[in-house]
C-alpha cells in the first residue's frame, strides 16, 4: 500500500506555461511532495508540454500526477494518474500505466467508494466535502460526514477534496482522511501557503 503525503496540491488549468512552471516551483519550495496537473481546457499537446515541463524542472521527490489521461502520463514519464467517475476504467488505465505508477479516483459516495476499494486504485479520492469553485458542475457537498463514511468503506489511502483550506483541513484529518487535496488555497503565496498546510496537518 502506498503511504500519501499529507498536502495533495492540484494544478488546475487556471495557470498554464510559465506562470504554471513557478506556481510547481514555489510549491515545492513550501515543501509539497505531490502534485496532481489537471487542465479541462487543453489540447492533448498543450497538455504534454505542460506535463513533461513540469517532469523536468521538479525534484525527483515530488509525485507528479496526470489527471485523466493515463497515456499522457506515460508519455510524460509522470508518476501516475488520477481518474473521474466519467473517466477510463481504473482496470483499463492500470493496463495503460502498468504496475508501477500511482493509481487514484474520484468517488462522491460509499457506493463509489466500494467499487474503488474492490478496483486496482493504489488512493481514492471522496468530495466535494465542502461547497467549491473550481468546478462548474460539482457533484453535491458530503461534509465531513461524508469522508468519515469513506473511511468506514475503505483502508486504502483516503484524499479528501473539494472546499478545503487551512480552516478546516485539521478538521478534514481527524474525520479519517489521510491526505487533503487542495487548489484554491494555495494560489496566493503557494510556497508560504504550502508551508503553513504542512504544518497544521503535522
Amino acid at each position: 500500500m502506498i503511504s500519501l503525503p499529507k498536502l495533495y496540491a492540484i494544478l488546475d488549468d487556471c495557470s498554464q506555461g510559465e506562470r504554471l512552471i513557478e506556481f510547481a516551483l514555489q510549491l515545492q519550495a513550501g515543501g509539497c511532495k505531490l502534485m496532481q496537473y489537471r487542465n479541462k481546457s487543453g489540447d492533448a499537446r498543450e497538455m504534454l508540454a505542460d506535463a513533461s515541463e513540469l517532469k523536468r524542472v521538479l525534484d525527483a521527490s515530488v509525485r507528479l500526477i496526470m489527471n485523466d489521461r493515463a497515456d499522457l502520463a506515460v508519455l510524460a514519464q509522470l508518476d501516475g494518474v488520477h481518474l473521474g467517475q466519467d473517466d477510463v476504467s481504473t482496470e483499463g488505465a492500470r493496463k495503460v500505466i502498468g504496475p508501477d505508477l500511482w493509481l487514484g479516483v474520484s468517488t462522491h459516495n460509499p457506493e463509489q467508494v466500494e467499487k474503488a476499494n474492490q478496483g486496482p486504485a493504489d488512493y481514492i479520492a471522496i468530495g466535494p466535502v465542502f461547497g467549491t469553485l473550481s468546478k462548474t458542475n460539482p457533484d453535491p457537498v458530503i461534509g465531513l460526514g461524508g469522508v468519515r463514511d469513506a473511511r468506514r468503506v475503505t483502508g486504502k489511502p483516503l484524499v479528501a477534496i473539494g472546499g478545503i483550506m487551512r480552516a478546516n483541513c485539521e478538521a478534514v484529518m481527524d474525520a479519517g482522511a489521510d491526505c487533503v487535496a487542495v487548489i484554491s488555497d494555495l494560489s496566493r503565496d503557494p510556497q508560504k501557503s504550502a508551508e503553513e498546510f504542512l504544518r497544521l496537518l503535522g
